[in-house]
C-alpha cells in the first residue's frame, strides 16, 4: 500500500496510454487523424480533465486491490516457500521450486484481489469516456456496490481470467527471482541480504514482471473497460481473443505498449513492496527473539 501510494499517478498513465492505444489503432483502420500514445501528451490529457488530483482517480480502490491482493500473494509466497524449504531439510530451493510459489500465489491473489482491480480499471478509465457514458462511481465501496446492483454479484469478477494470467505471470517474474538473485549474491559477496542486494534483487525482478505481465495487462484492462456493443455484445470473448486482436491492429509490440510507462510502475513498486517485506520481517523477527516468542 505504500508502494501504490507512490506509484498510482504512474498507473494512471499507464492505463490511460493502453486504452488510447486501442483507440487510436480503430481510428487509424477508419483512416481518420490520430493523436499521440506518448505518456507526455497523455499527461497533458489528464491534466486538462481535471488537474493533478486526478492523477490519483482511485486510489482507494488501488489501496483495497494491494489489501487483499498483495497480501495474499506475499502471505501464500513465502508460506509455501518455508514449506518447501523445511521439505527439502532447510536445504535452498531450486529455481523451479521458487517459480511453482510465485504461480501459485499470483494464482490465489489475484482471485481474491480481483473485485477492486476491476474498479480501479473502471474509475481511472471513467474521465477519458464522454460525460453520458461515465460510471461516476463515488469510490471503491460504490463502485462495488453498483457492481453488483446493475450487473450481478459475479460482475465483480469479470476479467478475472485475465487478471489471474496476468497475476501468475508478474509474480513468475517477481518473487522466485528475488529470492534467487539474493541467494546468488549473497553467496558471491559473503554476505546476507544486504539492502544494495535487495536493492539490486528487486531492480532485476522489477524488470522481469514487466516483461512477462505487460501484454497480459495489456489485454486484461481492454477488458475490464469494456462494456457492451449496440449488438449486445462485448468486444472481445477471451484474454487470448483480446491480445489478437490488439497484435492485429497494433502489431506484435502493440502488446507492449507503454512499456517504459509500465515498467516505471511495475519496477518501483515491486521494489518498494520487497524491500518493505523484508524490512517490516526482520523486524518483526527481532521483536519475537526479543519477547521469546
Amino acid at each position: 500500500m505504500s508502494a501504490t501510494c507512490v506509484i498510482q499517478p504512474v498507473d494512471m498513465i499507464k492505463v490511460r496510454i493502453q486504452i488510447k492505444s486501442e483507440e487510436v489503432s480503430k481510428l487509424k483502420a477508419q483512416g481518420k487523424p490520430v493523436t499521440s500514445v506518448s505518456p507526455f501528451v497523455v499527461i497533458k490529457e489528464i491534466m486538462a480533465s481535471g488537474g493533478i488530483l486526478t492523477f490519483y482517480k482511485g486510489l482507494d480502490s488501488a489501496l483495497t486491490r494491494q489489501l487483499f491482493y498483495t497480501t495474499t500473494r506475499l502471505g501464500i509466497y513465502n508460506k509455501l516457500f518455508q514449506y518447501l524449504k523445511q521439505q527439502n531439510q532447510g536445504k535452498e530451493l531450486s529455481f523451479g521450486q521458487k517459480s511453482l510459489c510465485s504461480l501459485t500465489a499470483g494464482f490465489i491473489g489475484s482471485i481474491v484481489g480481483n473485485p477492486a482491480d476491476l474498479a480501479l480499471i473502471r474509475i481511472q478509465n471513467d474521465t477519458a469516456l464522454p460525460p453520458a457514458e461515465r460510471r461516476n462511481y463515488k469510490n471503491v465501496f460504490d463502485a462495488f456496490s453498483r457492481i453488483v446492483k446493475e450487473e450481478g454479484f459475479f460482475a465483480l469478477w469479470r476479467g478475472c481470467t485475465p487478471t489471474v494470467i496476468r497475476a501468475m505471470s508478474l509474480n513468475l517474474g517477481m518473487l522466485g527471482p528475488y529470492d534467487e538473485v539474493k541467494e546468488r549474491l549473497d553467496k558471491w559477496s559473503g554476505t546476507k541480504d544486504t539492502l544494495q542486494t535487495r536493492l539490486i534483487a528487486s531492480g532485476v525482478s522489477g524488470f522481469l514482471a514487466s516483461f512477462f505481465s505487460l501484454p497480459f495487462d495489456n489485454a486484461k484492462t481492454k477488458m475490464q473497460k469494456m462494456k457492451k456493443g449496440p449488438d449486445g455484445k462485448f468486444e472481445y470473448g477471451s484474454i487470448f481473443d483480446a491480445i489478437m486482436k490488439t497484435a492485429r491492429r497494433e502489431g506484435i509490440v502493440g502488446l507492449w505498449v507503454g512499456f517504459p510507462t509500465y515498467y516505471f510502475r511495475i519496477a518501483p513498486h515491486a521494489m518498494i513492496t520487497l524491500i518493505c517485506q523484508d524490512t517490516f520481517r526482520d523486524k518483526v523477527r527481532a521483536w519475537r527473539q526479543r519477547k521469546k516468542i
